[in-house]
């Protein structure tokens, strides 16, 4: 049996999730102002994907650079779900 479509399965359904919380986190302590980090790991964990031989490895790092980049878009998103009040904001110091 192979397990290599399994593996890659959870692992994608794993970061997608570990993502949501990160977008909410990071645009409630520092708002949008670090997007472009996301865009540099994303790139970074898209280009190293074209390298890997490993299967597995290479497709983990693609599911990263693409959970990075379309997490740029949900920043923004979040940032408007605050304004909406769907979540809260921080308070100003």
């Amino acid at each position: 049996m192979y397990f290599t479509g399994i593996i890659i399965a959870v692992s994608t359904f794993l970061i997608i999730g570990l993502f949501h919380p990160i977008v909410i986190k990071t645009e409630y302590y520092t708002g949008t102002r670090f997007w472009w980090v996301f865009l540099v790991m994303g790139i970074l964990c898209i280009a190293a994907a074209l390298f890997v031989e490993n299967v597995i490895a290479s497709s983990i790092l693609g599911v990263f650079g693409a959970s990075f980049l379309w997490s740029i878009g949900e920043l923004f998103e979040q940032k408007e779900r605050v304004r909406k009040g769907w979540f809260p904001k921080r308070p100003e110091k």
